[in-house]
Parts: C-alpha cells; sequence; structure tokens
C-alpha cells in the first residue's frame, strides 16, 4: 500500500465539503459529524493487492470558507486512520492496518499529521468544481488538483496526481458519508 495513494483518497474526499453553498461564511468542519471514508483502488501502486480497500478516517480539525474566497482546511491524525474492508478475515485486515501504519507507508510515528489547504476553488459544472491546494504529508507540500462532484446526496472526489517519490500517476476517489 502506498503512502500517496492513499493520502489523497483522504484528501478527495475531504475537499468535497468545501463547495457546499450551504456555508455563507468561514466554518468549523464538525468534527463529530462529518467522517471520511476513502475507496484505494487496485490500480498504479494499488496493483499489487488483491482487492480494494476501505479506510475510515477521522477529521481532526478542519475550516471550510465559502464567502467571498472559497477555500478548506484540514487536518487528519494519520494514527486514528482505520482499515474497514469488511469483506476480509479480521486477522487479514490487521495485516493491512499494520502495514497502513508502518514506515512503508504512513510512518505514523514519524508522521502522525496529515493536512490540505485548498488554494482555489472553482465550479466547473452544476455540482462540480475543481479545488486546487497542497497536501502535507511527510513534513513536504504538495500541488494536488481534486474534482469534486455531488453525486445523490454526496460528495465525491477523485485526485490524479505525480507522486515524485514514486514516479507513477495514480487515481483515487474518495466520498464523504
Amino acid at each position: 500500500m502506498r503512502l500517496a495513494g492513499l493520502v489523497l483518497g483522504i484528501l478527495a474526499t475531504v475537499v468535497c465539503l468545501g463547495p457546499n453553498k450551504h456555508y455563507a461564511q468561514a466554518q468549523a468542519i464538525d468534527v463529530n459529524k462529518f467522517s471520511l471514508k476513502i475507496r484505494v483502488f487496485k490500480s498504479g501502486a494499488f496493483s499489487a493487492f488483491a482487492h480494494d480497500h476501505e479506510i475510515q478516517a477521522p477529521i481532526d480539525e478542519g475550516k471550510i470558507d465559502s464567502f467571498a474566497s472559497p477555500s478548506v482546511q484540514l487536518r487528519v491524525d494519520s494514527r486514528k486512520m482505520r482499515v474497514l474492508d469488511p469483506e476480509i478475515s479480521v486477522h487479514k485486515r490487521v495485516e493491512i492496518q499494520q502495514t497502513m501504519e508502518g514506515n512503508a507507508v504512513l510512518d505514523v510515528e514519524h508522521f502522525p499529521e496529515i493536512s490540505y489547504r485548498s488554494s482555489a476553488i472553482t465550479k466547473i459544472a452544476d455540482a462540480r468544481w475543481e479545488v486546487r491546494g497542497n497536501l502535507n504529508l511527510h513534513g513536504k507540500n504538495q500541488p494536488v488538483v481534486v474534482v469534486v462532484s455531488l453525486e445523490g446526496g454526496h460528495y465525491r472526489g477523485s485526485a490524479s496526481f505525480k507522486q515524485s517519490n514514486f514516479g507513477k500517476s495514480h487515481t483515487h476517489r474518495g466520498r464523504n458519508r
């Protein structure tokens, strides 16, 4: 499991909360009401896995501003992320959880925080936005563009990116619940 894919799944899910017209000004994300469910698909860096992954990632802190200059900011504690994968055995789920937390993926002991700050949110169609911003991961900022849409009452996002550490492009999708 690769770090960039997992984190961009989080990012794709969270930034979709940003352009919601129900917010009239800067507002804290209600961390008790909103959580993230991330789907990591078995493509690109994940093609070696036998199935897709489903991960729960609580938002530790965040802010949405849809007033004059729309923006999204958030912070996730990587130590609180949990592999759900309901279709696999508990033993395999524990193994995947340990891999995700280990130094090959999130390295939660050295980098417990993942954050994102948007720089621009542009409406590209009805119920569809492009969110540009910077993902801070492993203490490094990386620009990321996420396309977000409102589908069936849920915001869904996907991001294509080039992760310089891994040298491959990946697409990841997420959704809020």
